[in-house]
């Protein structure tokens, strides 16, 4: 005989139901109001994970959201203000950039002027408005169905872009999304992004969360990616700043069809508690998904990288390639589970995790694991962390150089090789020295 346990609700999951029903009460669309109150329902029979749920064993949320904060309202003189001045500090965008603040799209922040024939990008609030939800948003979301974060996000989402690519379109130049949160304001941002790319189309997307200064914000942000037959994306997503109490939850949702190309890159080097999760089935033959990640971790943040990618199809290939650098007192959490599906001969699947510890205080979890249901696959894993390399920091300092530049040359190095694999050189060079920055700032 088994008993269910069921949990009491905490204060911030009861807050959660509070801000929803606000939510509620408010002029909302019905066929809005309905989605939301379906996911919502979701949400409140699973609460915040936790560590009993095996996949957040390592990132128990429930313990570490102590309090919920309430929906962000749309930003103020002061917040659009700053937003300006940010955006126009930024380096000028290779291609058009929409601009996102608090969660809402703002069209005046953006330059989309320059989108490429066939392209098309508007809110995705705007989208739902047509009555157009569409196959691919409720297919991709079936993907995180088990997740109650993922319901959260669609009970509460104040906006998103939805970036549609029409079949037999390569867009040359990257196209970019950025995520401002406004500084000072404790508050809570969830965004929902559709993007389509039609069959035989490619596009090169850049994400980016970004706090305006010292920003105590939670966020919750949903990326539902449909990548037609003979298409190709390449994703980058960079989260960084906010502050050493803000807690970044990010999920990616990709099915792809058949001779597909998915590759995506992430930097993260939040100071606070973050979670970025993938999902991706591959629908259709002979396709390819390429992750690969670098999280840098310093004082007590903590960065934890789920990926579930679901072999459907046969003659698939998927890799998974991770790096972590932890100092002072972090936590690294890598979670990798390919699923072979029965059918899905000839499946070639491999992830590999590594780390490297720079202080004794540090922690790194590692979970690789495989379900396969079919017999002709190649398919392996693999995990190592350690210290930096006694011996080659002797062969440098025995060459004059000082033992911080030595640890340095060998921690752009290790970083490097997993950013060797983003396709844009501009790109490459940004994450490059990005990493020398922290490795910089580090050392100061």
């Amino acid at each position: 005989m088994s008993a269910e346990i069921t949990l009491m609700k905490t204060p911030a999951e009861t807050r959660l139901g509070d801000y929803f029903e606000a939510m509620r009460a408010t002029a909302d669309r019905a066929d809005l109001a309905a989605y939301r109150a379906d996911a919502f329902a979701r949400f409140a029979a699973k609460g915040l994970p936790h560590r009993r749920i095996e996949a957040w064993h390592y990132t128990d949320l429930r313990s570490m959201l102590r309090e919920a904060f309430a929906p962000a309202h749309p930003a103020d003189d002061a917040g659009v203000a700053a937003a300006k001045a940010h955006v126009a500090g930024m380096a000028d965008p290779v291609g058009p950039r929409a601009v996102l603040l608090d969660g809402v799209y703002r069209p005046d922040l953006s330059s989309v002027a320059t989108l490429s024939a066939g392209v098309t990008l508007v809110s995705v609030l705007d989208r739902l408005a047509n009555g157009a939800l569409g196959d691919a948003l409720s297919a991709a979301e079936a993907l995180g169905t088990p997740e109650a974060i993922l319901a959260l996000n669609a009970a509460l989402m104040q906006g998103g872009v939805a970036l549609t690519v029409s079949p037999g379109v390569s867009v040359v130049e990257p196209i970019e999304l950025v995520f401002l949160a406004t500084a000072g304001v404790q508050a809570s941002i969830s965004t929902r992004s559709l993007v389509e790319v039609g069959a035989g189309a490619s596009l090169t997307l850049i994400e980016r969360h970004v706090a305006l200064g010292e920003a105590d914000n939670q966020g919750n942000h949903a990326l539902i990616v449909a990548l037609g037959d003979e298409a190709a994306i390449d994703h980058v997503a960079r989260m960084d700043g906010f502050s050493k109490s803000s807690v970044q939850l990010g999920t990616v949702l990709a099915r792809i069809g058949s001779k597909a190309r998915f590759a995506s890159f992430t930097l993260m080097t939040l100071p606070g508690v973050t979670r970025r999760q993938s999902f991706l089935e591959f629908a259709g033959t002979h396709s390819a998904a390429d992750f690969k990640g670098v999280s840098l971790l310093d004082g007590r943040s903590h960065a934890d990288t789920t990926l579930i990618v679901t072999h459907t199809a046969a003659h698939c290939e998927s890799r998974e390639y991770y790096k972590t650098i932890l100092d002072g007192e972090s936590t690294g959490v890598y979670q990798g589970r390919v699923v072979v599906a029965p059918g899905a001969q000839k499946t070639d699947g491999k992830m590999l995790s590594k780390a490297i510890f720079l202080a004794d205080g540090a922690s790194m979890f590692n979970k690789p694991e495989l379900e396969i249901f079919a017999d002709d696959v190649v398919c392996g894993h693999g995990a190592t962390v350690g210290n930096l390399d006694e011996n080659q920091l002797f062969y440098l300092r025995a060459r004059g150089i000082p033992r911080k530049d030595a640890e340095t040359l060998l921690l752009n190095a290790f970083a490097a090789d997993a950013i060797d694999g983003v396709a844009t050189e501009e790109l490459r060079q940004e994450l490059t020295g990005s990493v020398e920055q922290w490795l910089h700032n580090r050392e100061s």
